[in-house]
């Protein structure tokens, strides 16, 4: 019996360290999150969403943003590395493109050039004869670790966050990466311009906690940020210089506030409004956001006992005074993580980054 004792209180001992002492690879960072707002009001739970019928993609996994190209067609990059183009119905669905990356956010320039925020590359162009190649992948001597979002304004520039300095996607693994992101709350992430003329890049504004979805406002004159870390929507203005949205500025202002998911791509829809996905809903790590050791314990329990979203399926519109004109749901978890939409004149296409297909709803 005392072997036995001596035993259990040495497994006991290897235990508590192990959940003390193990490295982990974030250094968290305290916050404090605001009160989640829940599913009443505005974003009262509905079904509006639910019975998406669906698009194969021949195998391919992760529509993460779709994008309806200048020639009718629909473009989307997915989890292998390629970008897919297809008719509205799916039909000659095909590879328009290989980036060998995770594209992310994709939007075409003036020329005719598909413009592509890479996860793993950079922001890339694809001619129109589909040959790829490198616009950025540094700012000065940094590197650019997690494109996300891209938005190309009518002078040309092209508006792009880096998601996080601090974590990159290991073997295409984006969703690991932002999770990461958002637990430390180191808040790094950034918006940049890159400029055609000078072929150089520049940051904006930074002190963002994974910066995401990026579009520009009618007028041109300021950029929609989403910040998935701490569930909001920026307003920041086009011409600001090396900005931290930490410290108040006329030039940054939040939009959406407190929002009851993870903020994910923009869109311009119809009549001007603006198309946002969330990617999940908040969960336990609300409660942690003033425990920065019991996050660093997380991470050192198995995976299953991870605090992740939940599947719901979750979209809404907003106007450009950051009124929401639409939202829709589906909480059956058939749409898992809804990362966006695209919308026509008879369709609204929801974006999906695990998702094995691309769902669609009529408008």
């Amino acid at each position: 019996m005392k072997k036995i004792a001596k035993v259990s209180m040495f497994a006991a001992l290897l235990v508590a360290a192990y959940l003390g002492l193990w490295p982990v690879p974030i250094v968290p960072v305290s916050w404090t999150a605001p009160t989640p707002p829940g599913y009443t009001g505005i974003h009262a739970v509905n079904q509006r969403l639910a019975g998406a019928r669906q698009i194969a993609l021949g195998g391919e996994v992760g529509p993460e943003h779709v994008l309806l190209g200048p020639d009718g067609k629909l473009y989307t990059g997915v989890a292998s590395g390629k970008i897919l183009r297809m008719n509205a119905d799916g039909a000659a669905l095909e590879t328009y493109a290989d980036t060998g990356g995770r594209p992310l956010g994709l939007d075409f320039d003036g020329a005719g050039q598909l413009i592509v925020a890479d996860a793993v590359k950079g922001l890339l162009s694809v001619a129109p004869d589909r040959s790829v190649s490198v616009l950025a992948d540094h700012v000065g001597s940094e590197a650019i670790r997690f494109a996300d979002g891209v938005a190309v304004a009518a002078n040309g520039k092209i508006y792009f966050s880096d998601a996080s300095q601090r974590f990159a996607p290991v073997r295409r693994d984006t969703m690991e990466a932002a999770m990461l992101d958002v637990l430390e709350q180191s808040s790094t992430g950034r918006v940049l311009e890159y400029d055609p003329a000078s072929k150089a890049a520049r940051v904006v504004a930074g002190g963002l906690s994974f910066s995401n979805g990026v579009l520009l406002s009618g007028d041109q004159r300021w950029l929609y940020v989403s910040e998935s870390g701490k569930y909001r929507v920026w307003k920041i203005a086009v011409d600001a210089a090396g900005l931290d949205v930490r410290v108040a500025s006329p030039q940054a202002q939040v939009l959406l506030d407190n929002l009851p998911g993870y903020p994910d791509n923009l869109v311009r829809g119809a009549g001007g409004r603006i198309w946002l996905g969330l990617s999940g809903p908040r969960n336990d790590l609300d409660k942690m956001a003033d425990k920065p050791s019991l996050r660093k314990l997380m991470l050192r329990l198995p995976r299953a006992l991870w605090p992740e979203p939940k599947p719901y399926g979750h979209v809404l519109a907003f106007t450009e005074d950051g009124r929401i004109v639409a939202d829709l749901q589906d909480p059956s978890g058939a749409s898992p993580v809804t990362t966006g939409v695209t919308e026509t004149a008879e369709r609204l296409y929801i974006h999906n980054v695990g998702a094995g297909s691309m769902g669609w709803i009529k408008r």
